[in-house]
């Protein structure tokens, strides 16, 4: 590519950023560094009434947690800006003065109860909705007394009657839109503000944006645009509409598909690498069978020719496949203190903050050699107090319902069960050293001893152990557990069953 590729991402401040939001953002990024061009980020926050405070904050957050850097725009600065359109009212001003000033524009005076009963009237009578132009062929003596009596009203842009005007797309081809099926558009609201399709344009000018790729959801907005462009006669950037996302029923995806923000999926315990992975593919693919791939290779390979026209279906069950993917693949340490907050917020939910102590030490002897265990059974970090809950408790409950003959294995009784916990009991409390494999060894024999299987005897101790009936490896568990801790559960659920109720299962 001969040009210098300079693109944007440019959302506006009204709520937490979505999958379909950051999605372009991350596409915009890939072409930019793929091309070794610029990325940007502009806050396009015109629309005064629908600000949410803490909005900005956390668009940026969500960028930085996927790692998506931005080379201008909040807190990076550069060359032209403001990042913030509210800061740019002056530029917006100028180019409406000139589109009014070359006849492209003209001011509107109608009230809003008049634009109400103009649509109402157009609706009865099955017209196409759209402003009807009255005010485009007021008489200079009538938009004086009109500005005299109301105000200085909005200005409209004057679109051609006839004729058509089209676009390359990058991504879709050759479009192109019937002029005199779009009405006159608001450029500049009455109160001074711009709308998005004239701030858009001119900020797109003023920064020097190469491209414009953007959500399909703008394409029926870009014959405004480019009508924009030549009435102020700037030189159009190339524009590229990526594929709309979609739920597994093929509707646009929305929060009844599970949709969340952004920073949901982060506090849910997604990685950021996965969670990137995962959306590269909606929309663009390397090949008909690579998935899981590096940031790397993403960006060495990213073209606008394998962005798929059609709509990319939010699968949540591939995307959870993908995160357990990349956990399984993580150094064992990172994945500890990466999950760490996620234990931490289980313990103190649970009332057992006291039981994760500070130091390194503690991390190194015990949480260190606990994740292990289950990097291979976790699919979000937000499972690991599901998975790990025991490590934590002085008091286990048995699955299902905290019943002690859940202790009782298939094809055993009550009182085979009761043997089995005493002579595990015996062999756990007097072992010469506490390591899985000796332990292991030493059960085994002990099992056979009393005519049971490792499977009936290893399973009461499963439940003795942990309350659980499947567990991470059962003798890395007992070790990690550590021998005073399982001492005294295995002795707590003879106790337990010798007290209950229940037989054979």
């Amino acid at each position: 590519m001969s040009e210098h590729v300079r693109v944007r991402y440019a959302p506006s401040p009204t709520g937490e950023p979505h999958i379909g939001n950051i999605r372009t953002a991350l596409f915009n990024w890939l072409f930019a560094r793929h091309h070794g061009g610029e990325f940007l980020v502009r806050i396009e926050d015109t629309d005064q009434d629908r600000l949410v405070p803490g909005a900005v904050d956390a668009i940026l957050e969500g960028l930085r947690w996927l790692e998506i850097d931005w080379d201008e725009g909040p807190e990076a600065g550069g060359p032209y800006g403001p990042y913030f359109q509210s800061e740019r009212l002056e530029l917006y001003q100028q180019a409406a003065e000139i589109l009014l000033g070359n006849g492209s524009a003209y001011r509107c005076y109608c009230s809003r109860e008049r634009l109400e009963q103009m649509r109402k009237d157009q609706i009865g009578r099955n017209a196409a909705p759209g402003y009807d132009g009255r005010c485009r062929s007021l008489t200079a003596e009538e938009r004086s007394d009109l500005e005299a009596g109301g105000g200085p009203g909005v200005i409209r842009f004057a679109m051609p009657g006839s004729g058509v005007i089209g676009v390359q797309d990058e991504i879709r081809g050759y479009v192109e839109w019937q002029n005199d099926l779009l009405d006159d558009f608001v450029i500049m609201k009455s109160d001074g503000f711009p709308t998005y399709h004239l701030a858009v344009v001119v900020d797109d000018y003023e920064m020097k944006i190469s491209h414009v790729l953007r959500a399909e959801e703008w394409l029926p907005s870009t014959p405004r645009h480019l009508h924009i462009y030549d009435a102020l006669g700037y030189q159009q950037p190339k524009f590229g509409h990526l594929p709309m996302i979609l739920g597994p029923d093929r509707e646009k995806l929305s929060k009844r598909h599970g949709a969340t923000s952004i920073l949901e999926y982060k506090d849910t315990g997604y990685l950021p690498q996965a969670m990137a992975n995962f959306m590269v593919l909606l929309g663009w693919s390397l090949d008909d069978k690579t998935e899981v791939m590096s940031r790397q290779t993403v960006v060495d390979n990213f073209d606008l020719r394998r962005v798929s026209r059609s709509g990319a279906i939010f699968d949540q069950e591939k995307l959870a496949w993908m995160n357990g993917v990349y956990i399984r693949e993580m150094d064992s340490k990172d994945l500890a203190n990466l999950a760490a907050p996620f234990l931490a917020k289980a313990l103190e939910n649970h009332d057992l903050g006291e039981k994760l102590p500070d130091g390194q030490d503690y991390w190194q002897d015990y949480w260190f050699k606990i994740v292990p265990l289950i990097q291979e059974r976790i699919k979000l970090l937000s499972e690991v107090w599901d998975r790990t809950g025991y490590f934590f408790q002085d008091e286990i409950d048995y699955e299902p319902d905290n019943d002690p003959t859940a202790l009782i294995q298939k094809g055993m009784d009550k009182d085979s069960a009761l043997t089995a916990l005493s002579k595990s009991l015996d062999c756990l409390a007097s072992a010469p050293v506490f390591q899985n494999q000796p332990l292991e060894e030493s059960l085994r024999e002990v099992a056979h001893d009393v005519g049971l299987t490792p499977r009936q005897f290893f399973g009461v101790l499963r439940t003795a152990v942990t309350g659980r009936n499947a567990t991470p490896p059962l003798f890395e568990t007992i070790e990690v557990l550590g021998r005073e801790l399982v001492v005294r559960r295995v002795a707590k659920a003879g106790e337990r069953l010798s007290a209950a109720g229940g037989n054979a299962q």
